[in-house]
């Protein structure tokens, strides 16, 4: 099977897995934030900050070290397994001894028994990295479809039953306990890579020479993208938190979840062609209008049809979400597109420039996250805004010089796609003025802002529309030439 054809049923089998895991996560998040409170929501994300640290140092960039090496050997793959197991364990050790500090901190005592035992996934997690890689390398999506619809039917049906019987909190807790552990278990049987209890000193040198520049990155990424709940947690209060986190989760719905699989999928694919610059850039082209074609029309909708989508789905005991979900929809724009541009420096084999412009961009934002905690909270997100552009500015700006392909280039190719975007917001946005009832205002809104968005591209004939079209049209007849 050529590249193009495995690139091809990777991105069904990936499209698949997100549309299947979304509306399941979707489905059950709604019931939940329907029975929980917001305050409730609010307690697990006072520790978003400490697991988010303690995973990263746990994974660091091995797993993209040994996905862009050609051929990794049994002792890359033994070495690494050992060396996340063995940092799960001590940082474990150490969230747990944290627990009483934390719970302190936050002034919230309940926080040293949530964290005794949401620490478990650290350890569960870095079982699971290693044996995760060989069906990420192959473009094995749909053993990773299998994988993660399984883990989140199981854990969010536990999670509602809890919430059903009124553990409140607890739910939230089990539910991503019981989610990692079934997914570690899973991609172990499904996987099978080749391990044995062996660490080779060669092989942790080769691998930590181009990981340990990314791991740091990824620890400045997920201390800046979680700092924003340890702040809210501190200086406002649980339920303000709670508000913001679910906002957030929503607005992650098209933006992050976009760029996962997009970047799952293209990661391995491109890392094939990394040598051949002309193809890389062309197929670097594609990917970036295609994205951002999707990106902009959803996130400018779910920003115009935002109070009906928080009323109508999870209640007006979560209006106050409404704002903040409308700005960290602008905030996430850019996000999917700064994303690639990071990951077409890992690439090229550039970790070093991935880490200088991950300092660059968090030191600015500094300033930003401290006037914010004056401010109130719309403030900080208004400069997360900010921050967002100047972040995708300069990623796009160092990446393009490895591919020949300049901001001033990118911007011109995905500028169409904002033009529609910004046309689908005002729609979508004219749509809710209609005096219905929420959900079915909703649904109003939906219809007519996809309505738009296929009439316009198709009469216009935007590259990124056509682009996305045939790739649904191949993989339709792929499937029926197999």
């Amino acid at each position: 099977m050529s590249l193009k054809e495995r690139t091809i049923k990777g991105f069904s089998w990936a499209f698949l897995d997100n549309f299947a895991n979304q509306g399941i996560q979707f489905t059950v998040g709604i019931i939940l934030a329907r029975l929980l409170t917001p305050q409730e929501y609010g307690l697990v994300g006072m520790l978003a900050i400490f697991l988010a640290v303690a995973d990263t140092f746990t994974i660091g960039g091995f797993g993209e070290a040994l996905i862009r090496k050609s051929n990794p050997s049994r002792e890359d793959y033994s070495t690494i397994f050992l060396t996340n197991v063995c940092i799960g364990f001590a940082f474990y050790v150490l969230m747990y001894l944290g627990g009483p500090a934390i719970g302190a901190f936050f002034d919230e005592p309940i926080l040293e028994t949530i964290i005794a035992l949401l620490g478990l996934t650290i350890i569960i997690n870095a079982f699971a990295l290693v044996p995760r890689v060989p069906l990420i390398k192959n473009l094995d999506f749909k053993s990773i479809t299998k994988i993660s619809v399984s883990s989140n039917l199981v854990s969010g049906s536990v999670a509602i039953w809890l919430a059903l019987k009124g553990y409140g909190v607890w739910s939230l807790v089990w539910r991503r306990l019981i989610h990692d552990f079934i997914a570690c278990i899973l991609v172990n049987i499904l996987s099978r890579p080749p391990l044995r209890l062996h660490f080779d000193a060669g092989s942790f040198r080769e691998l930590f020479g181009f990981g340990s520049k990314l791991l740091v990155s990824r620890l400045v990424i997920e201390v800046y993208n979680n700092v924003y709940y340890l702040i809210i947690g501190k200086f406002f209060s649980a339920r303000d938190l709670g508000l913001y986190s679910r906002a957030n989760g929503y607005k992650d719905i098209p933006s992050r979840n976009l760029k996962d699989v997009i970047l799952g999928v293209s990661f391995p694919a491109l890392a094939e062609i990394k040598d051949d610059l002309p193809r890389l850039r062309q197929a670097y082209r594609k990917l970036i209008r295609s994205t951002m074609f999707l990106t902009f029309v959803l996130m400018s909708g779910l920003a115009a049809a935002s109070e009906n989508f928080i009323i109508g789905l999870i209640g007006e005991q979560w209006r106050d979400a409404v704002p903040y979900l409308q700005l960290l929809c602008l905030a996430g724009m850019l996000y999917p597109l700064r994303e690639l541009n990071m990951n077409m420096l890992v690439i090229k084999g550039r970790s070093d420039l991935f880490l200088k412009v991950e300092v660059i961009n968090k030191l600015a934002a500094v300033p930003v996250i401290l006037i914010g905690i004056f401010m109130g909270i719309k403030a900080l997100i208004a400069g997360l805004i900010a921050t967002s552009f100047f972040d995708c500015y300069l990623a796009s700006r160092w990446s393009g010089k490895l591919i020949g392909y300049s901001f001033k280039e990118q911007v011109g190719d995905i500028s169409p796609s904002f033009a529609l975007g910004l046309a689908t917001g005002i729609i979508v946005f004219l749509a809710g003025i209609i005096p219905l009832p929420a959900l079915a205002t909703l649904s109003l809104q939906g219809l007519v802002g996809l309505g738009f968005v296929i009439s316009i591209a198709g009469f216009f004939k935007l590259e990124p529309y056509l682009e996305i079209r045939e790739l649904v049209f191949s993989r339709i007849r792929f499937s029926k030439a197999f």
